[in-house]
């Protein structure tokens, strides 16, 4: 009496068999969701399937049943919820596998637990901490939760944590694993790992995008002392109120419509005499002179208020460019403004 040895079976097996015992019609719908490469590589292993025993087909359409269910659990509760419903199911081991699985695939990233908690919960926990792995956890949160902790941080640290975040390359599996369980202990939430790159100019860009324009100032005039290469290379990728004048006029006029005038006018009161030379010259003559006059009488007004004006406006801009209404030249000016 012969053993028969049960076939371990590839990624790529799995979905061959997965498509064909969907049958035709799904598998149809499903190609239209997948690349060329990908329904090139799937069809080749479809056509060298030569047979498939029930025991094969039971175990991949059980794996994908718990695949669907976790994502669906993810959807509802996230990573944490997921897992604590799949181990009453099916157990901690299988559990963690079909995770593991699922969390590839989606390509979760690490600090996931902390992307939903609150900026203010996250300073507290980091702060004390050395400004590589404030630098660390930092580049892997949304940049509106990194920008406001930024903000909060004292200033002699901005500095240092922006430029740790620009020259981040890659950092090992095990750092981010320790820093992940000791974030998470703090926060009493679940952890979800995924081993990307991260950092780099463009991340430190992202978050310095979402900070006020006092700390971002703070933050690069300390950067111009410590390196200046760096800090005009995150000047080169951002975007600030001054920038403007790069915009061509249809860009301009577009802006002008967009913002309230209340906060063109805030921005342009202590604006240089170049700024307000481009605004007012993409005005109709007797909106410019309204805005003359009407900034003649505003009298003084405080620093903090223009700040957060040319902020807005400047958000504005940003809006206006993701959704390709205008074209921001970067990087020495080498872009077509259309």
């Amino acid at each position: 009496m012969t053993t028969r040895h049960k076939q371990i079976l590839t990624s790529r097996q799995k979905a061959a068999i997965l498509l064909i015992s969907l049958g035709p019609d799904v598998s149809a719908q499903i190609y239209k969701h997948l690349t060329e490469e990908e329904i090139e590589k799937l069809t080749l292993e479809i056509s060298s399937v030569k047979k498939v025993n029930s025991e094969q087909i039971e175990e991949v359409l059980e794996q994908f049943h718990q695949i669907a269910l976790a994502q669906d659990y993810i959807s509802q509760g996230g990573i944490g919820y997921a897992r604590t419903v799949l181990e009453k199911a099916v157990g901690s081991e299988e559990a963690q596998r079909i995770i593991a699985r699922l969390t590839s695939s989606l390509q979760v990233k690490p600090f996931d637990f902390a992307r939903k908690a609150d900026p203010a919960q996250i300073l507290n926990f980091i702060q004390s901490e050395h400004p590589q792995t404030i630098a660390l956890i930092l580049s892997y949160l949304d940049n509106e939760q990194a920008g406001q902790i930024l903000s909060e941080l004292p200033q002699e640290v901005q500095a240092d944590v922006a430029k740790r975040i620009a020259l981040m390359d890659s950092t090992s599996p095990e750092i981010i694993y320790q820093v992940e369980q000791i974030l998470e202990e703090k926060l009493s939430a679940t952890v979800t790992q995924d081993y990307t790159q991260t950092g780099g100019i463009q991340a430190v860009v992202e978050v310095l995008n979402g900070v006020d324009r006092s700390t971002e100032r703070t933050i690069l005039d300390a950067l111009e002392i410590q390196d200046p290469e760096l800090a005009e290379e995150i000047k080169k990728r951002m975007f600030v109120f001054e920038d403007i004048v790069t915009l061509d006029n249809r860009a301009i006029q577009r802006v002008i419509r967009e913002v309230e005038n209340d906060d063109l006018r805030l921005a342009l009161k202590v604006a240089s005499e170049e700024v307000q030379s481009v605004i007012f010259e993409n005005m109709s003559s007797r909106m410019a002179e309204t805005f003359k006059e009407e900034m003649e009488y505003m009298g003084p007004v405080r620093l903090r208020d223009v700040e957060e004006a040319q902020q807005r406006i400047v958000a504005a801009i940003r809006r206006l460019e993701e959704v390709g209404e205008i074209v921001i030249a970067r990087g020495g000016g080498d872009d077509i403004i259309v």
